[in-house]
């Protein structure tokens, strides 16, 4: 599991996946989260504007685990 530390009190969903590398560009991301590869804490999230908290886990299929810290 990746851990990705941010220095505010949200990361939206799409900037999170470019962060960590899981996708390429913000056209990756959002095609990644349309197709319902993306999950947030277990459940298939299909919003790039989802906030994204401390401890929340985000799993993007093909890629493996991203831990918000």
């Amino acid at each position: 599991m990746e851990e990705i530390k941010i220095k505010d009190e949200y990361i939206k969903l799409g900037q999170l996946l470019k962060l960590a590398g899981a996708a390429d560009s913000g056209v990756h991301a959002k095609i990644l989260i349309i197709n319902g590869e993306v999950t947030v804490n277990g459940e298939v999230e299909t919003r790039r504007g989802k906030k994204i908290h401390s401890q929340d886990i985000v799993s993007v299929a093909g890629y493996g685990e991203i831990k918000v810290i």
